[in-house]
């Protein structure tokens, strides 16, 4: 694999020599055979990584660079992300299972985030002048937020560190970034290219770690904020934690996203869009479409429909072109899968088509496209996030009916509506309670920024708004106008 140093963690600027021998093993899913292994951080690593991040920010010129300055190592390292992306796209399918041909599109686009948030450098609001009402100067000014700890999850991991990283060291903030244990190879090849273009000792920290030092990084007082990507309970802890000291966080959970299907849409068209998009990775999308909501008087034929087009999606080797869905990331992955397609049986629904393991594939965590008819929206089928390519269909009286059961649900982090009206669109999209909601498919703009309402998350993600709870807004109120202000 294309790592230089799994062996060391890379902390202060350096890769340096764990203080434990253990060590993770990573295996690929398609295979079922370990592929690498790194090494996995003690306490007290975590507390080395910490410290030399509060030493960055407290004692370095980093935090008191210009935003065009920093913005400058944030286009080294979109460059650098270019030069490895072959690097990361392999690590991400070896270690996860994504299609190669995605991995490869989606990671030659992580570099443009950073660029993103280079070119923001030059007109955000970093301070803003207001008319004097006492004194001569008032201004408010955002400065960084300090030290924040970045957790990112297994499913996207280059992509998910990317909209913390990038909005952070921009801020002037300095890093700890957790990889997940699962699938650090990305991780370690941003470590990588931080080394290689000399991006000062501290400001960005890379470790490998289990939950009970991760925790670690959340409770120590030294860390201002954590960015968690994950599920909702361990979000729910993380929220707890930082409540207790007072930190900072803002947390991307996870979700059970409604589709509406309204009457006047063609529903082979809906379907086919439906299937396509639930193939991205390998249904192990948090914002994934999973509860289809359909008329009643058209929900069986739009249930054969999509069991037809999903149904007919061919799972195999991620690296075979050919290739629509890969394996499920870890064998746990495969069997929480396997264990919801049981419990909406045993809860009433109608297996439409799938549930089980694909015949023709003897090795890997693989599970063939699954679709679940009349479902229940109270059901544990439409109600848990399954994290795989599981759909289920949900009869509704009319439209009121539908709104009703998409907002049936403790998440709200992304929806769709189905129509060839915009204005009922506009009309029902305004009434979900989700962070995003599209339009006649999957959508999602990162520069728009990226949420959730409800036990989807606090916060945002991408875009301005995902800068800002990076920064601390501070009042100044000065007698007189500083020379700076003059220029």
């Amino acid at each position: 694999m294309p790592l230089r140093h799994p062996d060391r963690l890379f902390i202060d600027g350096q890769w340096q020599v764990p203080t434990s021998s253990s060590t993770f093993e990573i295996v690929d899913p398609a295979t079922e055979e370990a592929v690498f292994r790194v090494v996995e951080a003690s306490a007290e690593d975590m507390s080395r990584a910490i410290g030399a991040a509060r030493r960055a920010f407290d004692h370095s010129a980093w935090p008191r660079l210009t935003p065009a300055e920093r913005a400058e190592w944030l286009r080294k390292l979109a460059d650098g992300l270019r030069r490895r992306s072959a690097d990361a796209s392999l690590l991400w399918t070896r270690q996860v299972g994504v299609l190669h041909s995605m991995a490869t599109v989606s990671i030659e686009r992580v570099g443009a985030t950073y660029d993103y948030y280079a070119d923001l450098a030059a007109d955000f609001p970093f301070e803003v002048q207001h008319d004097p009402v006492q004194g001569a100067f008032n201004a408010v000014v955002r400065e960084p937020i300090g030290v924040v700890g970045a957790i990112v999850a297994w499913n996207t991991p280059m992509s998910l560190a990317s909209y913390k990283v990038a909005p952070a060291l921009l801020a002037g903030c300095t890093v700890v970034l957790k990889a997940p244990q699962e699938a650090p190879g990305e991780a370690y090849v941003l470590a990588e290219i931080a080394e290689e273009i000399g991006l000062p000792a501290g400001v960005l920290n890379v470790v490998v770690a289990d939950r009970e030092i991760s925790e670690q990084l959340v409770r120590d007082p030294r860390v201002d904020k954590v960015a968690f990507t994950g599920s909702s309970a361990v979000g729910r802890r993380i929220a707890s934690l930082c409540g207790d000291r007072m930190a900072r966080y803002t947390l991307e959970l996870g979700g059970k996203s409604p589709a509406i299907v309204l009457d006047d849409y063609d529903l082979e068209t809906a379907a086919q869009a439906l299937a396509a998009a639930e193939c991205t990775l390998n249904g192990q999308v948090c914002s994934s479409l999973t509860r289809i909501i359909v008329s009643r008087h058209r929900h069986d034929e739009f249930a054969e429909a999509l069991g037809s087009f999903f149904g007919a999606v061919r799972v195999g080797d991620p690296f075979d072109p050919a290739s629509q869905l890969g394996p499920l990331a870890m064998e746990r992955q495969r069997d929480r899968v396997e264990q919801f397609v049981q419990k909406g049986l045993a809860e009433g629904a109608r297996l439409v088509t799938g549930g089980g393991r694909p015949s023709e594939l003897d090795r890997g965590f693989y599970i063939e496209p699954t679709v679940f008819a009349g479902v229940d929206n109270g059901s544990t089928i439409a109600q848990q996030e399954i994290f795989g390519p599981v759909l289920s269909v949900i009869p509704a009286d009319n439209e009121e009916h539908a709104i009703e059961l998409a907002n049936d649900t403790v998440f709200g982090l992304n929806a769709s509506v189905f129509t060839d009206d915009a204005d009922r669109a506009y009309d029902v999209a305004r009434r979900i309670r989700s962070g995003t909601v599209g339009h006649n498919g999957f959508r999602q703009d990162p520069r728009l920024g990226f949420g959730g309402f409800k036990q989807s998350g606090v916060g945002r993600e991408g875009g301005r708004d995902g800068l800002l709870p990076y920064l601390e807004s501070k009042t100044v109120i000065l007698d007189g106008v500083p020379s700076a202000a003059q220029a």
